[in-house]
């Protein structure tokens, strides 16, 4: 991998260097194995230790088909389903290996008895298949993480729709958290000139799907004047949508759970945050039932917050601790956008105030192209700038990974993957200056001092 890595930190090596560079037979990849899938049986998702599944494995560069291309990667980053896929919850992925080997004799390569993980990049075009054109070696790019076959109608009016849609390094093989990763062309975008490898890396999965479930028609359809309600917003999802309420003209109610969060949230120009430990919100009087006088007492906090009002967006992701709260404080006519349920998947809430109240529940999954471009090129313009908090080393994904875990992070931890070292990789170093301290506001942040017991909420 070295003349690989050679010719793109010289920056003058051409598109036919790059496409004359031979490739290596194997590289290094994070990966979990097939046969250790039972390997957590009868521990509770908080004892499942990323640690201990995710191994660093030489595995063979994977066949470049049509409409692909391979990518080396210089940085990527943890997302939640690498969580998910390191603790075989909620299920194996390697059920969906099996499925999407079973597409077509080109997806068969999927289906390993090991999963090379990762839905982010960013890095350099080593090779395009048959049928690209738009990308050339030596391309400087990031990736979205959404794949998509396109062959059936149902997914040309929105690719999310797609019946053979799939997220790209968990419902796939060979993802991002390696030194060659493989991905459809059009999953790739224009790096963001001013970032280095790893803060370009680590907004693709989280802020493409903050941009859809938020901003676009196919979301909630933020407007100026919105108040839009926040869980989690200091985490690596919810720091994305703070910013584009901010940046779009809504008012945020951030709630986070300790100090350090609001004082980031604080930072990035919140003015409404909810700390919603120390105002000690239990809205579980016991694993069966809600109490609905700690919705009332929140929406009371928020309209302290607001003047009066109450919330028009709800951008929702914890789930089950959290759902019944949200639908109620919605305002009559109001949204709750749902894109994930951290704190368990079955949800409870008192559909009398949804269907008298005429709110709108939407359920919200990654994004299409245009908005994942569309959200890369804010970050591009430095409208919205990356929550990277702390970067690990290869060696140390099953690290990084507990760390995401335990919610023991700000923002998003990134990994280096090819690039030697952090701060490469930056070619627009006048527009960098001019937004270094929202670049670096994470990397600032203060440390935890307790953790959560509820994943990013």
């Amino acid at each position: 991998m070295k003349h690989i890595l050679d010719a793109i930190q010289s920056q003058a090596a051409t598109a036919e260097d790059f496409a004359a560079l031979p490739l290596p037979d194997s590289y290094r990849a994070i990966t979990v194995h097939k046969d250790e899938t039972e390997m957590f049986e009868g521990l509770t998702t908080r004892e499942k230790d990323p640690r201990k599944s995710l191994h660093l494995d030489q595995v063979p560069v994977p066949e470049l088909g049509p409409g692909e291309a391979l990518v080396a990667v210089m940085a990527s980053s943890v997302n939640y389903n690498s969580v998910w896929t390191s603790i075989f919850e909620p299920l194996s992925t390697f059920g969906f290996l099996e499925r999407y080997g079973r597409v077509s004799e080109l997806t068969k390569r999927h289906d390993l008895p090991y999963h090379i993980i990762g839905s982010d990049l960013a890095g350099v075009v080593l090779r395009t298949g048959p049928g690209v054109n738009a990308w050339k070696p030596g391309d400087e790019v990031v990736a979205h993480c959404l794949s998509v076959e396109l062959e059936s109608s149902d997914g040309h009016n929105d690719t999310m729709l797609d019946p053979e849609q799939r997220i790209w390094g968990f419902e796939t093989n060979f993802g991002g958290l390696a030194e060659i990763a493989l991905v459809k062309s059009n999953q790739l975008m224009p790096k963001p000139a001013h970032l280095s490898w790893e803060e370009a890396a680590s907004p693709g999965l989280v802020n493409s799907t903050a941009y859809r479930q938020l901003v676009s028609r196919n979301g909630a359809g933020m407007k100026q004047g919105d108040n839009v309600l926040i869980w989690g917003a200091s985490g690596g999802l919810g720091s994305y949508a703070t910013q584009f309420a901010l940046a779009g003209g809504a008012n945020p109610i951030c709630v986070v759970s300790s100090p350090e969060k609001a004082e980031i949230c604080h930072k990035m120009g919140a003015e409404a945050v909810i700390d919603r430990n120390a105002e000690g919100y239990r809205f579980w009087k016991d694993e069966e039932t809600q109490d609905p006088r700690e919705w009332k007492r929140f929406g009371s906090k928020i309209r302290e917050l607001t003047g009066g009002e109450d919330i028009d967006i709800v951008f929702e992701h914890p789930g089950r601790e959290t759902f019944g709260a949200s639908v109620y404080v919605t305002r009559k006519g109001g949204t709750i956008t749902t894109c994930a349920s951290t704190s368990g998947y079955m949800h409870q809430y008192d559909n009398r105030y949804l269907w008298m109240s005429l709110k709108r529940i939407i359920g919200s999954h990654f994004a299409n192209y245009r908005e994942a471009w569309e959200a890369n090129r804010l970050i591009a313009k430095g409208k919205i700038h990356p929550t990277l908090s702390k970067v690990y080393s290869l060696e140390e994904t099953g690290q990084a990974a507990h760390d995401v875990h335990r919610n023991a992070h700000q923002g998003k931890v990134g990994v280096l993957c090819l690039a030697p070292e952090e701060g490469l990789g930056v070619r627009n170093h006048e527009l960098r200056a001019k937004h270094l301290d929202a670049i670096n506001l994470f990397r600032d942040a203060p440390a935890e001092r307790t953790n959560s017991t509820s994943r990013n909420v």
